[in-house]
């Protein structure tokens, strides 16, 4: 490369830091000014938001695939009640163990992070909206009165070894962080601009998850549009190769029930097969959680012949979004 030319890569590359820069600055900025406590900001003792075993507000929306499946809507209301609990109980507490694995990971990254690099004090403000994240989700798990296993057991096992992945493959960590935030972020969107009628407690926890996760969901993308460039052709590679199979493993982990959950909710084998993800509409809200990682993935040229049949087999493939949080029904 002439003198030139490396001058002027020097100056793109320059630039391109201080825009990164400047977003993790706005990010930890408003994580100052705009945050949330999880014992201040639910008015948890408020007789509207007492959690009550036959109230009806328990019943699954539409949104849930579960919630519009012919099995689930035939059922008494009682039964759907009881299992509308149960269902919002255990997604509650997957996302605090989630969100146990996100912080473990964060402080792995920081800890290897340079004196004045700005990714330490952003990543220190996500782990500790995290951390008020897992006490409001934990405490929802307590009020519900209902024992739910959260995650599969193979994820609970993994919990100890997951975070290394934040030190050793930051890249795909991220992409995890991606894989289990976008699906439950598209969920809670989707109730809350639906306007179901639901349990006011558990909207105002989707209001602030929903709040802060939008920066969380932010600072992944702006991390790997960052970083992946800088990854040699192998690496770039291997990356695009793992990006579907990650985010498959981890949305499954999230949105679908394990099986000690689907034997607490007394949802039949069949049903479940045809709810997660085999039956036509699930298939389409399955493509529907990874729009954006989609554009992503474009956009960081992670998506070649070989990574795209990945997508297809993992069926999570599809047209990618215009833009960040494009509606479904605006992206079919």
């Amino acid at each position: 490369m002439s003198a030139t030319g490396r001058a002027t890569a020097t100056t793109i590359e320059t630039g391109r830091g201080a825009d990164y820069r400047e977003t993790l600055r706005t990010l930890s900025e408003a994580s100052v000014h705009r945050h949330f406590d999880a014992f201040l900001d639910i008015a948890w003792d408020d007789p509207a938001y007492a959690v009550r075993a036959d109230d009806e507000r328990w019943i699954l929306p539409q949104e849930d695939v579960l919630g519009r499946h012919p099995w689930y809507r035939s059922l008494p209301k009682e039964r759907q009640v009881e299992i509308g609990l149960y269902r919002q109980a255990n997604i509650n507490k997957v996302g605090l163990q989630f969100e146990q694995v996100l912080i473990a990971g964060l402080m792995q990254h920081a800890f290897r992070l340079r004196n004045g690099d700005p990714e330490f004090r952003y990543s220190t403000h996500e782990a500790t909206e995290e951390c008020h994240h897992t006490q409001m989700f934990q405490e929802f798990v307590n009020r519900s009165g209902v024992d739910v296993p959260g995650a599969p057991r193979l994820f609970r096992l993994a919990f100890p070894f997951i975070p290394l992945a934040a030190a050793w493959v930051p890249a795909a960590f991220f992409i995890g962080v991606l894989a289990g935030e976008e699906p439950i972020d598209h969920l809670q969107k989707s109730i809350l601009r639906a306007g179901a009628q639901t349990h006011p407690l558990l909207q105002r926890i989707m209001q602030i998850h929903i709040a802060e996760e939008a920066r969380h969901i932010g600072f992944a993308h702006r991390f790997l549009q960052h970083h992946v460039p800088r990854l040699n052709r192998v690496r770039r590679a291997l990356l695009s190769l793992l990006f579907p199979l990650i985010m498959r493993w981890l949305c499954d982990v999230i949105m679908v029930p394990s099986r000690e959950a689907r034997r607490g909710m007394g949802i039949p084998r069949s049903v479940a097969r045809e709810v997660w993800w085999r039956g036509p509409e699930s298939r389409k809200t399955l493509r529907d959680f990874f729009a954006d990682v989609r554009m992503l993935a474009e956009s960081l040229g992670l998506m070649n012949p070989a990574s795209r049949v990945l997508w297809r087999m993992c069926r999570i493939d599809g047209r990618p979004a215009r833009f960040r949080s494009e509606p479904a029904s605006a992206a079919s």
